[in-house]
C-alpha cells in the first residue's frame, strides 16, 4: 500500500511538472507583448492634431490592440532639448524603455537620450540624432526613419489635377523644412506631369506659394486659405499642422473649395455635412507614419529591431501614397493615379526632391 500510494505521488508531481512546462513553451515571456511598454513624447502639437503626431499615436494604440503593449505619452511644457530630454526621463523612469518621437526638433534630444539611456529604445521620425555641433549618430538602440514626401506630394498633385481638370492651386506649409519643402516640390511635379501628360490645366502662382512659420497658429492658417480663395485657388495643399487645420475651417466655411491633406487621411477633418457625408478633402498626401511606428514596435517584439539603422519610406516599399478610398475622387481618377503610381513604384517615373525650377519662396 506504501508502495502504491508512493508511486501515485511521483507520477501527479511528474504531471504537475510537465503541465507547468507545457504552459510555459505555449506562452514564451514577451511574446505576446504583455510586457512591453511604448512611450511617446509629443512636438509643439497636440495628440489629436490631424498630422504628425497624431498618425504615431495611432501607430502605438494600434500596436496596444494587436501586440498587448501598454502606452503612455507625454506632451512637453516646451519645446526646447532640455524640456523633451526631461519627458523622456520621465517616460525611462515610469518604466516605458521603447520610446518614440515625431519630428526633427527630437534630433538633439535623441542624440543626448541614446547615450544615457543605454538599455532604451528610440525610434525618431523626420530626423536623425545629432549634437547641436558636430556629427550626428544613430545609435545601436535607435533607428531614423524618413519618408519620400516628394513622390506623396507628386501622386497627391496627380490626383487633384485629374480630379478638378482645370483651376488654381495653392501651397501653405507650416515651417520651412525639408519635409515640408518637399511636399510642395512633389505636389507641384504632380500638377505638372498631369498637366502634361492627361491634358488638364491647373495653375500654381508665386503668390500662392507660401510658408506660415510654424505649425501650431490655427487663425494664421484660416486668414491665409481665405487670402488665396479670394484670388481664385480652388484648391490648396496645406502641410501644416495646426495651420493646416485653420486653412480646413476655412474651406470647411465656404463648403465649394478643396483642401490636399497631409501626413493622415484627414477626410473625416473636412466633412461639413455629416448627414451626406460631404467633405471637402480632395485626397490626402500620406506618410504611413502609423504604420511604420506600428512596424518597428513589432520588430523590436521580435527581437529584430533595426538598431543603428536609417530607414527611408517611400512608392517602392509603400511607405508614401494617398487613401485607398475618397469620394471625391471619381473611379477613373482613382483609376488613372494607380497606374501612375505603379510607374512611380516601379522606377519608371522619377520624382525630384530639389526646388530646381520650382515655386520656392524666399
Amino acid at each position: 500500500m506504501k508502495k502504491g500510494f508512493l508511486v501515485l505521488t511521483i507520477l501527479a508531481m511528474m504531471l504537475t511538472i510537465f503541465a507547468g512546462c507545457g504552459s510555459k513553451d505555449t506562452k514564451k515571456e514577451g511574446s505576446s507583448g504583455k510586457g512591453m511598454k511604448v512611450g511617446m513624447v509629443t512636438d509643439s502639437g497636440t495628440i489629436d492634431d490631424k498630422s504628425f503626431n497624431q498618425g504615431t499615436w495611432e501607430g502605438i494604440l494600434k500596436a496596444k490592440t494587436d501586440l498587448g503593449i501598454s502606452e503612455k505619452y507625454i506632451k512637453p511644457a516646451g519645446t526646447t532639448e532640455a524640456d523633451y530630454l526631461k519627458e523622456i526621463g520621465n517616460l525611462y523612469d515610469a518604466g516605458y524603455k521603447f520610446i518614440v518621437t515625431p519630428g526633427f526638433k527630437f534630433e538633439t534630444a535623441i542624440f543626448a537620450a541614446q547615450d544615457k539611456y543605454k538599455d532604451a529604445k528610440f525610434v525618431l521620425l523626420d530626423g536623425t540624432p545629432h549634437p547641436e555641433k558636430g556629427d550626428g549618430k544613430v545609435g545601436d538602440n535607435s533607428v531614423a526613419v524618413f519618408f519620400a514626401e516628394h513622390e506623396s506630394g507628386f501622386i497627391a498633385g496627380v490626383a487633384t489635377a485629374l480630379q478638378l481638370k482645370e483651376g488654381e492651386a495653392g501651397f501653405i506649409g507650416g515651417m520651412k523644412i525639408p519635409a515640408v519643402q518637399k511636399y510642395n516640390w512633389g505636389f507641384q511635379q504632380g500638377l505638372k506631369y498631369a498637366n502634361d501628360n492627361f491634358g488638364t490645366k491647373i495653375s500654381l502662382k508665386k503668390e500662392n506659394v507660401i510658408y506660415q512659420g510654424s505649425f501650431s497658429d490655427v487663425a494664421a492658417g484660416q486668414q491665409l486659405a481665405a487670402q488665396m480663395y479670394d484670388r481664385g485657388v480652388n484648391v490648396i495643399f496645406t502641410a501644416a499642422g495646426g495651420v493646416g487645420v485653420g486653412s480646413i475651417n476655412e474651406a470647411k466655411t465656404r463648403k465649394n473649395v478643396w483642401i490636399v491633406g497631409v501626413d493622415v487621411d484627414q477626410y473625416k477633418d473636412g466633412v461639413y455635412d455629416e448627414a451626406n457625408n460631404k467633405s471637402i478633402i480632395l485626397t490626402s498626401a500620406m506618410k504611413k507614419i502609423d504604420i511604420a511606428t506600428f512596424d518597428i514596435i513589432k520588430q523590436e517584439q521580435d527581437g529584430k529591431f533595426p538598431g543603428g539603422q536609417t530607414l527611408t519610406l517611400d512608392a517602392k516599399n509603400d511607405g508614401v501614397g494617398i487613401p485607398t478610398e475618397n469620394p471625391n475622387l471619381s473611379a477613373d481618377t482613382v483609376k488613372q493615379v494607380a497606374d501612375v503610381f505603379a510607374k512611380l513604384k516601379s522606377g519608371d517615373i522619377k520624382v525630384a526632391a530639389e526646388a530646381t525650377g520650382l515655386i520656392e519662396p524666399q
